[in-house]
């Protein structure tokens, strides 16, 4: 019922309802191969069982044709090299095809792809849950504080212009408001490992290191060390906070926080200074402003968001003055002193001049991110990273070991969850024997502060040093 030409051929098994019966998949697996399905055929369990037992017995049978009875139906095939057995986890060999370092949205979306597509799949996160940065402490918590924070503000300011009458004044209860945020987080993060396995990765909690061109030492949490043996790394290590020297972050203080403590506020503060004038900073100091925080943002350069359009940050400014934002461009800050009610900073203007103070319930940091390679062990392979700590990588997202590849936010590019999982995907895609592609002039961006601005492609300035010829349009 099957049949192929003598180039490589690989047939995928998919269960069945809750049968352990199985079907040849209409989507099958090829390296560069043309296959016909002349009748789909069921296998049934003495057949499968029979089949996997004899893989483990002829791993150098060569196969040319596949039956229901076919005693090689787990097997990957070559005309002119030996097959090998595998399964949805790991090969008989216990040598992985693909192990992840990393499970943020790079990593979990490239094992799982990885594993669609056949190869066996490991990926090691030393988080503890799944999802990185952005379902743990980024994208997502702080667009869960965004929604709540909208819902209370104009529940507060625009129910009124609708007819929406309540009784009494409207309150934030901030305890239930995280609580519904934590929620949301650990549905998601819970619904990863949901995929997992039910695509047959392998899932080990812990931090990883490489040992080799195709090792990987995992430090797992419960203290105990395991060695991964694989064809292929790819490396999804993500990024974290950098840190601003005058103004040392403190989480658990709660006086100065990043991101992370940001999002984990237990009170409404009367004023808050966001160090930063970028997304994460406008996003986290929306929430604020909304409940009733007066923020101050201080920022280096002479406008918001600088890698944006000139004309849309102009303009974005103005409507953040209109909701209440205060703005320091231009400036930096030389200093934070810690008081028993605040913490102070001391700034300047960017270029120098006269130093001046003010004092701030909590002091946000948000200017920007590194990435994360701490304890990877890529110099011993002779792995480099350039000035800013990015890996290098080539157009196929390979390093200077063939067999180790990165993606995402420790390599070159805009540090967004979407650019990781499109290059995670490509990266397999690559190792899989495809062509992996990312088209980085089509990668959006989006602010979720209200309006939400959003950009896609080359900015005009950008246009304007490339001296490439535009036309513009702007509405109203």
């Amino acid at each position: 019922f099957f049949s192929s030409s003598d180039k490589d051929t690989a047939v995928i098994f998919r269960p069945i309802g809750k049968h352990f019966n199985y079907r040849i998949s209409t989507s099958l697996f090829l390296y560069h191969s043309r296959c016909f399905i002349h009748q789909p055929a069921m296998l049934s369990r003495a057949a499968l069982t029979g089949a996997a037992r004899a893989a483990t017995r002829s791993s150098s049978t060569t196969i040319k044709s596949v039956s229901p009875n076919s005693a090689s139906a787990l097997l990957l095939a070559s005309a002119s090299t030996t097959a090998r057995a595998f399964t949805a986890t790991t090969a008989a060999s216990q040598q992985y095809d693909v192990v992840i370092v990393g499970g943020g949205p790079g990593g979990y979306v490239a094992a799982i792809k990885s594993a669609q597509l056949g190869l066996s799949t490991a990926c090691v996160e030393m988080r503890g849950t799944l999802g990185g940065t952005c379902l743990n402490v980024g994208c997502i918590p702080s667009k869960a504080l965004l929604q709540s924070s909208h819902h209370y503000h104009d529940a507060k300011e625009h129910f009124a212009d609708h007819g929406i009458v309540m009784g009494g004044e409207v309150s934030m209860d901030v305890a239930k408001m995280q609580k519904g945020k934590a929620a949301t987080v650990s549905g998601l993060t819970g619904g990863i490992e949901h995929l997992f396995k039910k695509h047959g990765v392998t899932y080990l909690k812990g931090k990883g290191s490489l040992t080799g061109p195709n090792g990987v030492s995992v430090e797992l949490s419960d203290g105990r060390t395991e060695s991964l043996d694989t064809k292929n790394i790819v490396l999804a290590t993500g990024s974290e906070v950098t840190p601003l020297p005058p103004v040392p972050v403190d989480n658990a203080a709660g006086k100065i926080v990043d991101s992370t403590g940001a999002l984990e506020i237990a009170s409404i503060p009367q004023t808050m200074a966001v160090v930063g004038g970028g997304v994460i900073g406008l996003e986290m100091g929306s929430v604020w402003s909304r409940l009733g925080t007066d923020v101050t943002v201080i920022e280096f350069m002479d406008r918001l968001c600088p890698s944006m359009d000139a004309e849309v940050t102009k303009k974005f400014q103005t409507i953040l003055k209109k909701q209440g934002f205060k703005f320091q461009l231009k400036t930096k800050v030389m200093e934070s002193r810690l008081e028993d009610d605040g913490v102070v900073l001391k700034t300047e203007a960017s270029k120098g001049g006269k130093e001046k103070e003010a004092k701030y319930d909590v002091v946000l940091v948000a200017t920007g991110r590194r990435p994360y390679t701490d304890g990877l062990g890529l110099e011993a392979l002779g792995i480099q990273t350039d000035r800013l700590g990015r890996i290098e990588v080539d157009e196929h997202f390979r390093t200077a070991v063939p067999s180790i590849y990165a993606i995402g936010d420790c390599i070159d590019g805009p540090m967004l969850a979407h650019k990781a999982e499109e290059e995670g995907i490509a990266a397999v895609e690559t190792i899989a024997g495809y062509a992996g592609h990312v088209n980085y002039d089509a990668i959006p961006g989006v602010i979720y502060t209200y309006p939400e601005v959003a950009s896609v492609g080359k900015t005009e300035e950008e246009l304007k040093e490339a001296g490439v010829e535009y036309n513009v349009g702007t509405f109203p």
